[in-house]
């Protein structure tokens, strides 16, 4: 019997941003949720286990920091992947202390973005390119 996928909820306001996220983690072996907010990414992360959470920076009702704080309480051992166009140091910084494990920064590593979930959840599958 195999093991289930691990799951990932994908928190991005752009709505193609998210579909090609989830598209390329479906790929590489996760089962990924979509939110396209602070509110709705609560209500999922109450009522369902993740085992990563992945968030932008900027959304329509608060901030990704913000919304890092609420999963932390929620979720304290759940991993946390920012993945987001703020390319500058200080916000990497702050969204690691706010409780995230890593910091990416979109376009520029989409590439790692697999990888780097990976080391926190296991790699599910197959490596996207």
């Amino acid at each position: 019997m195999s093991s289930p996928k691990p799951r990932i909820l994908c928190v991005d306001d752009n709505e193609d941003t998210s579909m090609m996220l989830g598209l390329m983690l479906t790929r590489a072996g996760y089962e990924v949720a979509s939110a396209y907010n602070v509110a709705e990414t609560l209500t999922l992360a109450r009522a369902e286990d993740f085992d990563l959470y992945l968030l932008d920076h900027r959304l329509p009702d608060g901030t990704g920091m913000e919304l890092c704080h609420q999963l932390r309480e929620l979720a304290p051992q759940t991993p946390i992947v920012f993945f987001s166009g703020s390319a500058m140091e200080s916000e990497r910084q702050r969204g690691l202390e706010a409780g995230a494990q890593a910091c990416l920064i979109k376009p520029n590593d989409l590439v790692k973005l697999v990888a780097t979930v990976g080391q926190f959840v296991g790699g599910a599958g197959v490596q996207v390119h």
